[in-house]
This record gives structure tokens, C-alpha cells and sequence, in this order.
């Protein structure tokens, strides 16, 4: 078993303990599928990545990710923590400040730039689509939102590689104070082969304009420390609706107080109408992993 160079970092965060964690393996050559499952199993992190030297030109390394239970197709947090590990280990460098990451949803570019004499990475999420929208007091969505004092917008279905349901809450009180119908979510999540719902509220007076909180309706339930993925949905909504807060398609946003982390999301939607997820990326441990596989 050869040591592996292994990183854990904590992402959308300016210190340790306040984002979303992410294991980077920062060489998976020769592991297979079931190895990094296992690996994935064993970190227990919300998602484990996996570095291979690219296969695709102009790609600036080579990705896979899992969760504990199943391979991730794509998703924010362990994009931009990965590009921030493989930066800090000198895998890559960006190339007129753009990393291109090579996975299983294609080739995305991830911008690396200094903001206030902090690193700050983001990555050009896949388009969002809307599915569908429903009204928050019809039968359907009464019964999944009953715990949520809903705002102005209507909720949504947005598919964006993964889909969710973005729900306008009433103000961040309401929202920060929500005590969620899980079964609720989960059916919810079921019936429309969805994530689950991303809730938020506009923000006046803090140093972000959106609060915003993500439960996951299934295989497991849980609330989501910060997730860049379902954020890019709800910033393409609100793009939609030409509803997005702060200025020139660009806003931050708040995560992760109500389950003991302090995350924050700098979303932007650009001139072309894309997506960009990012923020902050620490790391918090540095050493190898030895798990069977490869040479």
C-alpha cells in the first residue's frame, strides 16, 4: 500500500470549523470504483474527492466524487474544495486565472482569484433548468412547506445536474426559526425525484444578502452545511425571475448557523447568464492515506 497525499479542507469558509468539510485524495491512480467507495464510507465527510492526471486537453486535473453512500456526478462544495487542494499542492495552475476541471458532468472552468488579500475560488456550475413551479398554498405544496412562513417568489423545481426545490421564506427570522417537516421533505423528494428543498430569505443590514438553508429529503435526511450546487439553482431561478439581490449579479450568502457552521457562498451571475458558486477554501489536515490499490 503505497501512501497517498491526502488533504481535508473546509469550504466556503475563512477558518476552520465554520464551512462545509471535504477529503481530497490528491492522487487516486489505480483505485478502483469499490476502493473509493470504501474510502468515501470511511472519511464519513459529506463528500470524498478523487484526483487522477487529466484524459482531456486543456483539462487541469481529473475528478470523482462520493458521498458516503453513492458516486456524485457534480457537485459545488467538493469542486471548489479540490481546486483549492490541488492549488496548495502544485498539481496545477490556473491558466489566465482559470482551473478546467475534467469529471463525470464534463469540463467545468473554476476562476481562482484574490479578493481582499484572500483566495477566493468559484466554479462555473452546469446550467440550471426550470422543471416546474407550483403555489406554495395549493394541496401539493401546503402539506410539503406547511413549516415554512413562505414569501413572495413561488416555489420552484430547479434542475441543475442534481434538482432541488428553491422556497422563498417570509424573512430570515422565519426562516433561521423553521423547525422542518422531514417526512414532508422526504416525500417531497421522492415524488419529484428531487434533492429535497432549499429554503431562503433576502437579507437587509448583514454582511451577506441571502440566508439560505438546505434539507435533504433522502436516502439520508439531513440539513446541509453549505452547498454550492443547490445555491447555483436558486441563483438561476432568481436570475429568472430577475429577482437577484446585490449588485451586478453578484451576492453572498449565509449558511449552516442552524447545524453549527458559519459558511458563506459568493454566488455571481454573469452577463452570459452562467452561474459561478465559490468562496474560501482552509485546510485543515495535511498527511497520506494507505488503502489498498494502485502500483
Amino acid at each position: 500500500m503505497a501512501p497517498r497525499p491526502f488533504v481535508q479542507v473546509d469550504v466556503f469558509a475563512d477558518r476552520p470549523g465554520a464551512g462545509n468539510p471535504l477529503a481530497v485524495v490528491l492522487d487516486a491512480s489505480g483505485l478502483d470504483e469499490a476502493a473509493m467507495q470504501a474510502i468515501a464510507r470511511w472519511t464519513r465527510l459529506p463528500e470524498t474527492t478523487f484526483v487522477f492526471p487529466p484524459t482531456r486537453e486543456g483539462a487541469s486535473y481529473g475528478i470523482r466524487m462520493f458521498s458516503p453512500r453513492r458516486e456524485v456526478p457534480f457537485a459545488g462544495h467538493p469542486s471548489v474544495g479540490t481546486a483549492h487542494a490541488v492549488l496548495e499542492a502544485g498539481i496545477a495552475a490556473p491558466r489566465d486565472g482559470l482551473l478546467l476541471q475534467e469529471g463525470v458532468a464534463g469540463l467545468l472552468p473554476l476562476r481562482v482569484e484574490s479578493v481582499e488579500g484572500s483566495q477566493r475560488i468559484a466554479i462555473r456550475t452546469p446550467r440550471a433548468k426550470l422543471v416546474e413551479t407550483a403555489d406554495a398554498r395549493g394541496s401539493r405544496m401546503s402539506e410539503a412547506l406547511d413549516w415554512l412562513p413562505v414569501g413572495e417568489l413561488p416555489p420552484a423545481l430547479m434542475d441543475g445536474g442534481r434538482r432541488w426545490w428553491v422556497a422563498e421564506a417570509r424573512d430570515e427570522a422565519s426562516l433561521r426559526n423553521a423547525q422542518p417537516d422531514w417526512e414532508a421533505i422526504a416525500g417531497l423528494a421522492r415524488a419529484t425525484d428531487s434533492m429535497g428543498v432549499l429554503a431562503f430569505a433576502r437579507c437587509d443590514g448583514r454582511d451577506y444578502q441571502v440566508a439560505a438553508r438546505a434539507f435533504v429529503g433522502g436516502p439520508a435526511m439531513f440539513e446541509d452545511a453549505a452547498s454550492g450546487a443547490a445555491n447555483a439553482t436558486l441563483a438561476a431561478w432568481l436570475a429568472l425571475r430577475d429577482a437577484l439581490p446585490g449588485r451586478d449579479g453578484r451576492y453572498r450568502v449565509s449558511q449552516g448557523r442552524e447545524v453549527g457552521y458559519d459558511a458563506r457562498l459568493d454566488m455571481h451571475v454573469d452577463a452570459d447568464g452562467e452561474v459561478w458558486s465559490g468562496g474560501q477554501v482552509v485546510s485543515v489536515v495535511r498527511g497520506t492515506i494507505d488503502w489498498p490499490g494502485g502500483d
